[in-house]
């Protein structure tokens, strides 16, 4: 079957404005706290992700929502700029673009999130063309938990582009409400190839039984997908239903953390396209995230092909299995 794209990403959009590293908690009583850095840059996990995957060589699409306000045609400009097909990236003309405030703290990479959803209650299914759903070789769903009503159409959505040839992958992150909706989940996981979320993520979507992250991908990996849990500066690991496995990223002093899971995720679906073995894909993908840490904002500092391969093949040690996964 022939394809005209490589990856449609559905899913989030917007500006992400990052301050830090704040020292102490944040204040209120109108008290003006200072930090070293800020930055305005692209944000939204499925933003992040097709910018990732677009530096990686990939043709990549996003469909989507964002208002027709100074904040979209800033993210519009932002994706364009970065190779990524805009053309589904739809103008809501009542709600505002969501904006996203990132609040870091120094040394172990944690940060506060403030999002105002604007946009993300309204995307839905009948956001995604079928032209590029049904011409992709792969779907990528990111913040299932923002966008409810595109969560309700994702099992059929991933349908349809399986029956065209697509694989499929999902990375829910968090659930701000903390629900994690275990039947919504329940639908979507057998009709997605690869489930990606981070070890928190993971523990609250595999629920009891679940005591550690690698705990967390078997079970998971029993409904459906092979899953690959991102674990920070620990590396990453992935249970394919069958064996775990675990692989680490270079040695990189980070600079800001945000988006290094969407970074991550661009790196394991451009790995498993270009027919790499789901060993070296974890690898390659953990080496994207833990380089794009490597400068403020989630696109900056995204590596190429050429790099992650290179930094790929220096790292060490290799992929383990079994037990010490």
């Amino acid at each position: 079957m022939t394809h005209d794209l490589d990856l449609l990403v559905l899913g989030d959009a917007n500006p992400d404005i990052v301050v830090g590293p704040l020292d102490g908690p944040l204040a209120f009583g109108q008290r003006e706290q200072l930090v070293g850095s800020g930055a305005l840059t692209l944000g939204g996990s499925a933003a992040i992700m097709a910018c990732g995957a677009a530096r990686l060589g990939l043709r990549v699409a996003l469909a989507g929502r964002v208002g027709d306000d100074e904040a979209g045609r800033f993210v519009r400009d932002a994706l364009d700029a970065r190779g990524v097909d805009t053309s589904a990236l739809r103008l809501d003309p009542v709600l505002p673009t969501p904006l996203t405030v990132v609040v870091t703290r120094p040394g172990n990479g944690d940060r506060a999130i403030l999002t105002s959803p604007g946009t993300l209650a309204a995307t839905s299914g009948d956001d995604v063309p079928a032209r590029l759903l049904t011409a992709a070789r792969h779907v990528h769903a990111a913040s299932y938990f923002l966008m409810p009503r595109l969560a309700a159409a994702l099992p059929a959505l991933f349908r349809t582009a399986r029956a065209h040839g697509a694989t499929t992958s999902l990375d829910t992150n968090d659930d701000p409400e903390g629900r994690w909706d275990p039947e919504g989940i329940a639908a979507v996981l057998p009709v997605t190839d690869f489930l990606l979320p981070n070890a928190a993520e993971a523990l609250a979507l595999a629920g009891h039984g679940a005591g550690t992250p690698a705990e967390a991908a078997g079970l998971l990996a029993e409904r459906g997908p092979v899953t690959v849990v991102k674990n920070g500066a620990d590396g990453a690991l992935l249970h394919d239903g069958h064996a775990p496995r675990a692989a680490r990223g270079p040695s990189v002093t980070p600079r800001d953390t945000v988006g290094a899971g969407d970074s991550f995720d661009a790196g394991f679906v451009a790995a498993t396209l270009a027919g790499l073995p789901l060993a070296e894909a974890l690898e390659l993908a953990a080496v994207c995230g833990a380089l794009s840490t490597r400068a403020p904002g989630g696109t900056p500092a995204q590596p190429t092909w050429e790099e992650a391969r290179a930094r790929t093949a220096a790292a060490s040690p290799a992929t383990t299995q079994g037990k010490n996964a």
